[in-house]
């Protein structure tokens, strides 16, 4: 089944945020790149991190480890324009590990309106292996590019925490841990990967769905959350029906207003359509580089 991109580009115009209608942009028409840099210059912070909603349920202004996620993710659309600000963010995220190597799940937040009471209720002296699973794998994305995240002390910190951190699961981690999880092991690609992964693989279902715990009713990682693109280590684990199913799920849930649907809870009016926008962009992604 194809996709309407075109409904899909009106659906941006008329719900998404400006950023990611950039991205969006990047991804379809290959150009765009130094405005997706421009605009996540509105999130930053004198600090070098990122806030002020990048993160569409954690509204606060402070910078905090989910807004380094989403600071490094549209960087990596970006690719190969630079952001002269990278490197800051890497200083930031440096600074706000723990000991022990990982980022807490969220720092302290002074005005918790329209965050998730999982951000705004965390303990910030934990870390957190799903966050920092989360950010390092999009720093390794954008690592392959650039020297200088690849050479930046934080990214082997917080990497050695997560490996380290996954050797020791010994029973099912939860749904999203175990997606930022392998999508790290993708997107680090080293000596340690392969074993890694092969021990995280018997916690993923055949189908590649997994339920979140404690989520919306009906709350569902799926395969491609997984696993998203063909050719890396993760996927070859998966049986092709398996990846072929979830391609057809994942085009067909396109909305007939053109975007894609989320199965969370959101916190404030604006995240829905921010998430929506957000996951339009992931769906376009995937599915254009699975052929789709």
């Amino acid at each position: 089944m194809s996709i309407d991109l075109t409904l899909a580009s009106q659906f941006m115009t008329t719900h998404a945020r400006v950023l990611d209608c950039r991205r969006f942009e990047v991804l379809t028409t290959g150009t765009g790149q130094e405005a997706v840099i421009r605009g996540l210059d509105a999130y930053r912070n004198p600090d070098g991190g990122y806030g002020w909603g990048l993160e569409p349920d954690l509204r606060a202004a402070e910078s905090q480890p989910a807004g380094a996620l989403h600071a490094l993710e549209a960087l990596v659309t970006a690719v190969p324009a630079r952001s002269p600000h990278t490197v800051a963010l890497l200083d930031w995220l440096q600074s706000a590990t723990l000991p022990d190597g990982g980022l807490p799940f969220a720092l302290p937040i002074a005005d918790p309106s329209g965050c998730a009471p999982f951000w705004a209720q965390t303990d910030p002296s934990e870390s957190s292996i799903q966050i920092t699973a989360a950010v390092a794998a999009q720093a390794h994305l954008l690592a392959r590019t650039d020297a200088t995240v690849r050479d930046h002390p934080w990214l082997s910190t917080a990497t050695r925490y997560c490996f380290d951190a996954i050797r020791d699961m010994d029973a099912p981690p939860s749904a999203y841990v175990l997606s930022f999880a392998l999508q790290l092991l993708d997107a680090a690609c080293g000596s340690e990967t392969a074993g890694l992964i092969n021990h995280l693989s018997r916690f993923v279902p055949a189908d590649g769905a997994v339920p979140v715990a404690g989520g919306a009713e009906g709350e569902t990682l799926h395969l491609l959350d997984i696993a998203p693109f063909p050719g890396h280590p993760v996927r070859r684990l998966l049986d092709g029906r398996a990846v072929a199913a979830d391609l057809d799920r994942l085009a067909e849930s396109q909305c007939s207003d053109g975007g894609w649907p989320v199965d969370f809870t959101s916190y404030s009016a604006a995240a829905p359509l921010e998430w929506r926008g957000h996951a339009t962009v992931r769906a376009v992604e995937v599915l254009r580089a699975n052929g789709r």
